[in-house]
C-alpha cells in the first residue's frame, strides 16, 4: 500500500517548485513510510511514497515502460495470471503494480478492465502528454483531484492537496449538511470546495492538463437475461470455491498479515477460509472490546473462534479515557469525513496490529453483497407491511438542534437510487445504492484512513469480482429468508464452522459512544457548543442539553456527530494540529 500524488500542467504553465512536491510527499508519508520517489517531466510531476508489501527489494515506483510512467496505491490480485498471459520476459520487477503498466502498453486506457484488485493508479504518457487516473470498481482505494488555472493536481487524500495549498480549506455547506444527516458524504464532489473524487471504477483521462473524458466500470455484473435457477446446494458449492479463491489471492504478500475478527458472520467466514489454507506460521487476529456498562461484547465468541482456528489472538480493550486521549488524532486521519463511530475501534485495532503485521484482512462488504442489513428487509416490504425507503431520516431530524433544517442532504442517495435501474429486484436495488455510496464513502474510507494512519494495508476479500459475481446472481431467497439476512453466507459458515453459530441472535458491535459522552456530557457539551463552526450551524443551548442527554439512543449519535465535526473542522478547515486530548484540543482558542 502506498501514497500517490502529482500535477499535470497546461501548456505554458510553469511547473511547481520542489517545495510543493516535498509538502505533498510529507503529507503522504504515513501512507508510504518506506521511502518517497519523484518523477519530473516538462508537463507533469509524479510522487510515490511506498509501503513495501510485494517485491520489497525491487518494487520501488515510479515504474516506466516506453513513454509510460506509473505510480499506484493498491494490490493486483491477478498479477500472476497477467504475467503468464503476457510472458514473464516482458517484466523487469516482481511488483504486482507492473501488471497495469504492461496492460496499458497493449490496451491503452482500457487497461483497468483486465485488473482484479484494489487500486488507485496514475499513469502518465509523456509522448502524448496524457494522464490516466483510475480507481478500482468498489472504491477500496481512494483518489482525489482538483482543477486549477494551470492544470490538475491529484493525490490519495484531500489533506495532501490542502497541505500543498493546491485547494482552499473551504467546506461546502451542502456536503456539510449531508455529513451531519448521513454521517458521510456522497457523489463526486468532496466536502472541500474544488476537490473531487475519482469515482469507484472510473478512469479520468487528462490531456495537456485538461480533463478530456471519463469512463467507468461497475463493481456489479449485469444480470443475465436468462439463467437457470440457482439451487442452494449449487450456490453453496460455488460460494465455497469463490471464497477460497479470493482469500488465497488476498493473502499474497511478502510481509506478515492478520485479520480483524469481530465475532460476526463476515470476519468469521474469512477466518474459516483462512484456517483451511496452509501457512508457515500461526495466523494472527485482533478483536476490540469496549469498557462501558451494558456494551455489546463479542470478544469471548471471537476468542473462541480464534482458538478453534489455532490463531494467535489479541483482545484490544477500549476505554473512555483512551478514546478521549486519542480522538483528535483519530478524527484528524479522516480528512474526507465519515462520522462513523466505528472509526474508534478500527483505529485502536490498527494501532495494535501494526506492531506485528503489515497487512490486515477485514470483512467489509459482506453486508452489502449478501444483504445483511435490516434496512434491506424493510426496503423490500410493501408499504402496507411497513416497507420504507432507505436513509429516509437524517441524524438531526426532530431534535431541534440545527439553526436551519437541511433540505438537500438526501440528494446523493436519490441520485444513487436513480442510477441503479439494472438491479432486477427491490432488494438488489437497495444493495446497489449502498455499494455505490455507503460502502466507498463510509466503510472503505474508514478502513483505509484508520489503517494507513498506522502504516497498515487493509484488504477486503469479500469485495472481489469472483465473490461479487456469485453474490449478484443469487435469488432473493438466498440473500434474505425470514428475519435473517446473508442467508447463503450463514449456511456456508454453518457447514464449515458450526462453532460460529451463524444463526444465533447477534449481540452487535455498537460502540458505546453515547454512554461515554454522557459521562462527561456537561464539559464536552460546553466545549463543543463554544466552537465557531458549531455556533454557525447549531443552537448552543440545545447542543449543551444534547450532550447531557447523550446516553439516549437518538441523542447519542447526534452528540457524537457534532463532536466529530468540531474536531474535524478544527483540523481540516482551520488547519490546526491536534494539541492533546479531546478536552485540551477543543479548549484551544487558536
Amino acid at each position: 500500500m502506498c501514497g500517490i500524488g502529482g500535477l499535470v500542467y497546461t501548456r505554458g504553465t510553469q511547473p511547481c517548485g520542489q517545495d510543493v512536491l516535498d509538502r505533498m510527499a510529507a503529507a503522504l508519508q504515513h501512507r508510504g513510510p518506506d521511502g518517497a520517489h519523484f518523477a519530473r517531466f516538462p508537463h507533469a510531476d509524479l510522487i510515490h511514497t511506498r509501503l513495501s508489501i510485494i517485491d520489497i527489494a525491487g518494487g520501488d515506483q515510479p515504474l516506466s515502460a516506453g513513454s509510460g510512467t506509473l505510480i499506484a496505491n493498491g494490490e493486483i490480485y491477478n498479477d500472476p495470471d497477467i504475467r503468464a498471459q503476457i510472458g514473464p520476459e516482458h517484466f523487469t520487477t516482481g511488483s504486482d503494480c507492473e501488471s497495469p503498466l504492461r496492460l496499458w502498453e497493449r490496451h491503452g486506457a482500457d487497461f483497468p478492465r483486465h485488473l482484479r484488485g484494489m487500486y488507485a493508479i496514475a499513469l502518465y504518457d509523456s509522448a502524448q502528454d496524457e494522464l490516466l487516473l483510475s480507481r478500482d470498481p468498489f472504491g477500496i482505494k481512494p483518489l482525489y483531484f482538483t482543477e486549477f488555472d494551470g492544470g490538475v493536481a491529484f493525490a490519495s487524500e484531500p489533506a495532501v492537496l490542502l497541505a500543498a495549498n493546491l485547494a482552499p480549506r473551504t467546506a461546502s455547506p451542502i456536503a456539510r449538511d449531508e455529513l451531519l444527516q448521513l454521517q458521510f458524504t456522497t457523489g463526486r464532489e468532496s466536502i472541500f470546495k474544488g476537490i473531487s473524487r475519482v469515482l469507484p471504477g472510473e478512469t479520468v483521462r487528462i490531456v495537456q492538463g485538461r480533463i478530456l473524458d471519463r469512463q467507468r466500470l461497475s463493481p456489479l455484473p449485469s444480470p443475465p437475461k436468462t439463467q437457470p435457477p440457482l439451487t442452494e446446494e449449487t450456490a453453496l458449492a460455488q460460494l465455497d470455491e469463490a471464497l477460497m479463491n479470493s482469500v488465497q489471492a488476498h493473502e499474497r504478500a511478502d510481509v506478515p498479515f492478520g485479520l480483524f475478527l469481530s465475532g460476526g458472520i463476515d470476519s468469521a467466514s474469512l477466518l474459516t477460509a483462512m484456517s483451511r489454507l496452509p501457512r508457515p506460521e500461526k495466523l494472527r487476529t485482533w478483536t476490540a472490546v469496549f469498557d462501558a456498562p451494558n456494551a455489546a461484547n463479542e470478544a469471548e465468541a471471537a476468542a473462541a473462534l480464534a482458538r478453534g482456528a489455532q490463531a494467535e489472538h489479541q483482545t484490544v480493550r477500549i476505554t473512555a479515557n483512551k478514546v478521549w486521549q486519542h480522538l483528535p488524532a483519530i478524527v484528524a486521519c479522516m480528512d474526507d469525513p465519515a462520522a462513523d463511530y466505528a472509526i474508534i475501534p478500527t483505529w485502536f485495532l490498527a494501532q495494535e496490529a501494526t506492531k506485528d503485521v503489515r497487512v490486515i484482512l477485514s470483512g467489509e462488504g459482506g453486508d452489502e453483497l449478501f444483504a445483511g442489513y435490516g434496512r434491506y428487509r424493510s426496503a423490500v416490504r410493501p408499504w402496507w407491511q411497513g416497507g420504507r425507503r432507505m436513509w429516509r431520516h437524517g441524524m438531526f431530524d426532530s431534535l431541534d438542534i440545527l439553526r436551519n433544517r437541511p433540505t438537500r442532504w438526501r440528494d446523493g442517495i436519490m441520485a444513487a437510487e436513480m442510477a441503479a435501474p439494472h438491479a432486477p429486484t427491490r432488494l438488489s436495488t437497495a444493495q446497489a445504492v449502498d455499494i455505490a455510496e455507503w460502502l466507498p464513502n463510509d466503510l472503505l474510507l474508514k478502513l483505509d484512513r484508520c489503517l494507513m494512519a498506522h502504516g497498515l494495508e487493509g484488504r477486503t476479500p469479500l469485495l472481489d469480482p469472483i465473490v461479487a459475481d456469485l453474490a449478484w446472481r443469487l435469488p432473493d431467497t438466498l440473500r434474505v429468508r425470514g428475519d435473517k439476512g446473508k442467508w447463503l453466507l450463514r449456511r456456508w459458515l454453518e457447514q464449515h464452522c458450526p462453532a460460529a453459530r451463524p444463526f444465533a441472535p447477534k449481540q452487535g458491535f455498537t460502540v458505546p459512544i453515547g454512554a461515554w459522552i454522557a459521562q462527561d456530557g456537561a464539559r464536552l457539551g460546553q466545549l463543543v457548543a463554544q466552537q465557531d463552526c458549531i455556533q454557525e450551524i447549531a443552537k448552543p443551548e440545545r447542543v449543551r442539553a444534547l450532550f447531557q442527554a447523550a446516553a439516549a439512543r437518538k441523542t447519542g449519535p447526534a452528540a457524537w456527530t457534532l463532536l466529530f465535526y468540531a474536531l474535524w473542522h478544527r483540523t481540516h478547515i482551520r488547519g490546526l494540529a491536534p494539541t492533546g486530548d479531546v478536552f485540551e484540543t477543543l479548549n484551544q482558542s487558536s
